[in-house]
């Protein structure tokens, strides 16, 4: 698959775009932050 091709989300802390990763390959429906840092920063933000 081509990079321009990924699916993308925005991250529902800091409101920045993502792109798909091959980790998140079996759970792609559930992923909702772009990093660590900004599911570790959740509670902060909502």
């Amino acid at each position: 698959m081509k990079k321009e091709h990924l699916p993308s989300k925005i991250c529902i802390v800091c409101n920045r775009p993502f792109s798909w990763r091959k980790k998140w390959e079996k759970n792609w429906n559930e992923v909702k932050y772009c990093s660590k840092k900004c599911q570790g920063n959740r509670r902060s933000s909502s």
